[in-house]
């Protein structure tokens, strides 16, 4: 049996609808900070991210690795292919305190031509962090755990990855 086709959620002042987002997806600046925590720790902190938007998803951010506790990544073996943006390679996270987070984030060293803004940047699981920051809003995770967006009050869905969203 196949899912109903989903029903856009109309966005209020101040929200976007993911399903006014592009296919293929875009990449765009960030005009807030953008943060990442764990154990307490900023692991990533920037000014200066990008988000991907593409149709269905929420928005998944992009720091440039200057902004990024790289001291406290180790690359992992794990790898993934996106039709859009190219081969990905995953980092765990691994605090001084002995915290390992397995693939908690992931970057593109040679992405595909269209999405060349992003090389070299990491992007972070919501779900695997224990905090994502969006200027001062804390996001919470894309639902399921294959999709790397970040939810905040700014966004409406439904998104990818809910319950019986399988083929959208």
């Amino acid at each position: 049996m196949t899912a109903p086709p989903p029903v856009r959620i109309p966005p209020g002042p101040g929200q976007e609808s993911v399903w006014d987002y592009p296919r293929p997806p875009r990449t765009e600046a960030v005009p807030e900070r953008i943060r990442v925590v764990v154990d307490g720790l900023e692991i990533a902190s920037s000014m200066a991210a990008l988000r991907v938007l593409e149709t269905a998803g929420a928005p998944v951010y992009y720091v440039p690795p200057n902004d990024v506790r790289t001291d406290m990544l180790v690359a992992t073996r794990h790898t993934s292919v996106c039709e859009w943006k190219g081969a990905a390679s995953y980092w765990t996270i691994v605090t001084p305190g002995g915290r390992i987070v397995p693939n908690a984030a992931w970057s593109y060293a040679d992405p595909l031509p269209a999405f060349t803004a992003i090389t070299g940047y990491l992007a972070f699981y919501a779900w695997a962090v224990d905090e994502a920051w969006v200027a001062d809003e804390r996001a919470t995770p894309q639902p399921g755990h294959f999709y790397g967006g970040w939810v905040t009050s700014r966004v409406v869905g439904p998104f990818k990855g809910e319950p019986g969203s399988f083929g959208w």
